[in-house]
């Protein structure tokens, strides 16, 4: 992996910023942050692995190693990037009955931006 410059904060990332996984290989591009600044909690990335469509991934912030200038590493491969649900359960059900866990709420989040209800 080459030199990714100095470490910054997500407020800063940029799409298009390098993503590589735990062994250093490069996994795709950032999309977009996933940034509630209501509450100030970072959730993840939306991670673009293909040049095709759906190649979007959910890298939660618990799987993310460290943010750079110029590439993001994570502590994960790629096949343990969250794959985005067309129906999401939590989205099925009534949204009264339903207690999220964090990383529910967060791959909802994510969800509700890839299909543009964010």
């Amino acid at each position: 992996m080459a030199d990714l410059g100095a470490p910054i904060s997500h407020l800063v990332l940029r799409p298009g910023t390098p993503v590589f996984d735990r062994n250093g290989e490069r996994v795709g591009v950032v999309e977009h942050v996933l940034y509630d600044a209501e509450v100030d909690v970072f959730d993840g990335i939306i991670v673009d692995t293909s040049p095709l469509p759906g190649g979007l991934r959910f890298a939660d912030a618990e799987q993310i190693d460290a943010i750079f200038e110029r590439g993001v590493v994570l502590k994960v491969t790629r096949e343990e990037l969250h794959e985005p649900s067309e129906n999401p359960p939590a989205l099925e059900a009534d949204p009264d009955d339903v207690m999220d866990s964090p990383l529910q709420a967060r791959l909802r989040r994510a969800w509700d931006w890839i299909s543009g209800r964010y």
